[in-house]
């Protein structure tokens, strides 16, 4: 094997065969491919692309660089994927219901990416939740309250965590097939039984067009069900945030609301949108909206409440979370609203910039090393098409300092337009089960 050679067949547009991807797969991981040729390999695929059966092929090669999980559970192992938007805690909802449904949900997920928040970082907010548990734990975990989400480790998928910086620096992110063989490789490294992917379209989203989110989804969909583990789709909309918080503790806090029952809206309505696909595709409930339903139902009873709570306990979180989560979790010292400049109607938000200004209040990352404060954000942010008059509430900044919370609520009037009419409102759920 020689990666000069299969570097060669991708830019002449030939897919090289599946064991030189196989090869060239554990040579990232082991450093035989050295950073010149990974930076080739990728603007080679950016550039030219691979066929389908190229696209699975290097897909299982990235899952097989490193360990993979297998489950023999008395139910089905699932799990989601969203490719990230503002304000979607939905895991922290998802996970819990659908173990309450009778499924288990082996959840590995990751830390915030650019403007859009992450899963692990949110359930840091939790005081003492640990999502590094070993391999063991992590067993045991999901056996006896039927659901754990953690941290990946780093036996699992290497190549792809090789990659990925390589990608980062080459301009080479958008690829399709390589976003595809970065979210499936995990996700079929994790040895699920069902998977369904949450692919978001919109200004908070890194897909702002249908048609750019119908590609990825056909790609992602194709190649994880060709790879064995099978999948669907939902198309969401992210052109504004969607639960009304952005930001750690203030996110736990709007899931908790939903899980107890108090709350509904947008977060609610696709957790179950996408707990009852999973549901229906893994044999659980007749249909989708059967699985809706017994999604709608564990929430209202309490019992998705309380894995949520036997899952935090597990990790090291507080054992009375769910029944006393105000007190555990932390507030920011400087809370005060952004008012609406003038009469009218909330017609766009842009959500990404939103995204970077809790990046800016220290709710995210500039770089990987950052200690994050979990305390600040946004709460009680205005939706699309909301009337407002001038002085009217559009969200409340929660911050640290004074002087960062001006730059946020700078941030804010320039993020979120005030018009004469009511916009065009879309739907939250664009297309299903792709």
């Amino acid at each position: 094997m020689d990666a000069r050679a299969i570097i060669a067949q991708l830019r002449k547009g030939e897919d090289p065969s599946r064991e030189e991807l196989a090869w060239f797969a554990r040579g990232l991981a082991d450093g035989t491919v050295s950073d010149a040729q990974a930076g080739a390999f990728a603007m080679g695929v950016c550039v030219r692309g691979l066929s389908e059966d190229g696209r699975v092929a290097f897909t299982l090669a990235m899952r097989d660089s490193g360990d993979t999980m297998s489950w023999d559970l008395p139910g089905p192992a699932l799990d989601k994927h969203s490719t990230g938007g503002v304000g979607d805690c939905v895991s922290l909802v998802l996970a819990p219901a659908l173990a309450a449904c009778g499924a288990y949900v082996p959840m590995v997920s990751g830390r915030g990416l650019g403007h859009t928040g992450g899963t692990l970082d949110k359930l840091e907010a939790i005081p003492g939740y640990q999502t590094g548990l070993g391999e063991d734990q992590f067993d045991t975990v999901v056996r006896e309250v039927g659901a754990s989400i953690v941290s990946a480790t780093a036996e699992l998928a290497p190549a792809d965590k090789r990659l990925y910086a390589v990608r980062d620096v080459t301009g080479t992110v958008e690829s399709l097939e390589l976003i595809t063989a970065s979210i499936l490789s995990k996700k079929l490294a994790a040895g699920l039984h069902g998977l369904v992917l949450d692919v978001k379209v919109g200004s908070g989203a890194f897909m702002k067009t249908l048609k750019d989110a119908e590609a990825l989804a056909d790609s992602l969909v194709s190649t994880a069900n060709l790879a064995g583990c099978p999948t669907s789709a939902v198309i969401s909309d992210m052109s504004q945030p969607l639960a009304p918080s952005l930001g750690n503790a203030l996110e736990v806090a709007e899931c908790m609301e939903v899980l107890c029952g108090a709350k509904g809206g947008p977060l609610a309505e696709l957790s179950v949108s996408l707990g009852g696909v999973l549901l229906a595709n893994a044999g659980l409930a007749s249909d989708v909206e059967a699985g809706v339903a017994k999604m709608v139902d564990v929430l209202a009873n309490g019992q998705a409440a309380e894995r949520f709570g036997k899952m935090v306990a597990a990790h090291g979180g507080p054992i009375r979370f769910v029944e006393e989560w105000q007190r555990f979790l932390p507030e920011a010292s400087v809370i005060r609203e952004v008012k609406a400049p003038r009469d009218g109607f909330v017609a766009a938000i842009d959500g990404e910039a939103l995204g970077l200004a809790v990046v800016g209040l220290g709710g995210g990352r500039m770089v990987e090393s950052d200690v994050l404060d979990m305390a600040v954000g946004f709460s009680e942010v205005a939706r699309l098409g909301a009337q407002v008059k001038a002085g009217d509430p559009l969200l409340r900044v929660h911050a640290s300092r004074e002087d960062k919370a001006d730059a946020a609520a700078t941030a804010v009037l320039e993020a979120m337009d005030i018009g004469d009419q009511m916009p065009d409102m879309p739907p939250l759920i664009h297309e299903r089960s792709r």
